[in-house]
């Protein structure tokens, strides 16, 4: 029985976990759950898992038992008796310091949040074994992206992989003329195609900042450089990811996109058991189509990759300057391709060189995001 810290329950990856959880009671039990809202499903959560300790941003729901109260947040979850497992469900990098402490206090981390490895990637892999099977054990990826190269990589050598190649559905914009995109809609950007995801996730995906992302995130998670990282727009969503090898031979994961399914291998390594994911015959699956990336298309994704590539603090700006231009956007006071300009223009402003402590990533993500909120029209900060 695998004992379950669950950070971000209230969102989609977390609802869905707690699915998996459903599924199959007698492998796993739910000991801690965070939200960052004390709504109805947060309660009906800690009513269902009476066991389970939480703590939420909004504080103690009333009926919530002082005893359950978890006053450590986060970290407190991540290292509770009984929990050996913490999947990291949030959004943003608050999470950071709960998956530094998960790991160092013997918890592997199944980890749903790209914003841990793009600001504390450098922070993270210093807490993980040097052989790269026992890593990816430690801290288990949930993308569906990150979890098909994980199973591609299974009994392979990193020495022999010539390059990772990461999917991407391509937004809704993949076939929209670029000059067209400056009177996109928020509510245009946030229908998506293929996922049902949160807001800031789904302009993230029309931009494609999520697939230069999720480079970062392969960068720590595989130990490879990132001109060995690859991106291919693929519409259909049913190959999740790729591995080219050296030899030229290549393996894929594919299935239909259902999070449960990553989701579920993340908990059940190395094992693989019946899932409530769901699934088809190939011959019932769209054609397998690939397609480039287009420059100008998704400037975004060509800023960050540079970016990430020259490395240092670069990370940090880049994910606080993202959050709130996809606000400012939503909320209108940014035009959709003024997104990438405002990445481009904070890294000028705020990157160097040098790799920021826990302490310097919280204060640096802090100034931008004041500085930037008042520059975009969001007021001030909280």
């Amino acid at each position: 029985m695998t004992g379950i810290a669950l950070l971000g329950s209230t969102g989609s990856i977390g609802r869905q976990t707690i699915e998996v959880i459903r599924a199959a009671p007698d492998r796993y039990e739910l000991r801690a759950v965070a939200s960052g809202h004390a709504d109805d499903a947060f309660a009906a959560q800690i009513r269902e898992w009476p066991q389970a300790l939480a703590w939420c941003a909004d504080g103690r729901p009333d009926d919530l038992a002082a005893e359950r109260w978890a006053e450590g947040g986060l970290e407190q979850l991540a290292t509770a008796d009984g929990v050996g497992l913490v999947v990291v469900a949030t959004t943003g990098m608050t999470a950071l310091p709960a998956v530094i402490a998960a790991l160092t206090s013997g918890r592997r981390v199944a980890l749903a949040n790209k914003e841990a490895l793009v600001t504390g990637g450098h922070l993270v892999r210093a807490t993980l074994p040097a052989d790269a099977e026992q890593r990816l054990d430690w801290l288990r990826p949930v993308d569906s992206e990150h979890s098909a190269i994980w199973q591609c990589l299974r009994g392979e050598r990193l020495d022999d992989v010539a390059r990772l190649i990461l999917t991407a559905s391509g937004g809704p914009f993949r076939d929209r003329a670029p000059d067209d995109l400056a009177t996109v809609t928020p509510a245009e950007a946030l229908a998506h195609p293929t996922w049902q995801m949160g807001p800031k996730i789904t302009i993230d995906s029309a931009t494609l900042v999520n697939k230069a992302f999720e480079a970062i995130e392969a960068r720590w998670l595989y130990d490879l450089p990132y001109p060995r990282i690859a991106a291919v727009l693929h519409p259909g969503s049913v190959v999740h990811s790729l591995v080219e090898f050296v030899d030229g031979s290549y393996k894929a994961q594919l299935g239909l996109p259902d999070m449960r399914l990553p989701i579920q291998y993340a908990l059940s390594y190395p094992d693989r058991h019946p899932s409530p994911a769901r699934t088809a015959s190939p011959e019932d699956w769209e054609p397998l189509v690939f397609a480039p990336l287009e420059p100008a298309r998704y400037p975004a994704y060509a800023v960050v990759r540079a970016a990430a590539e020259a490395g240092g603090n670069r990370g940090t700006v880049l994910n606080a300057a993202d959050e709130v231009a996809v606000s400012a956007f939503l909320a209108g006071t940014l035009p959709f391709p003024a997104i990438a300009t405002a990445l481009e223009r904070a890294v000028d402003r705020w990157g160097n060189d040098a790799e920021p402590t826990a302490g310097q990533i919280i204060e640096i993500d802090a100034e931008i995001r004041r500085a930037l909120s008042m520059e975009m029209g969001l007021g001030v900060h909280a």
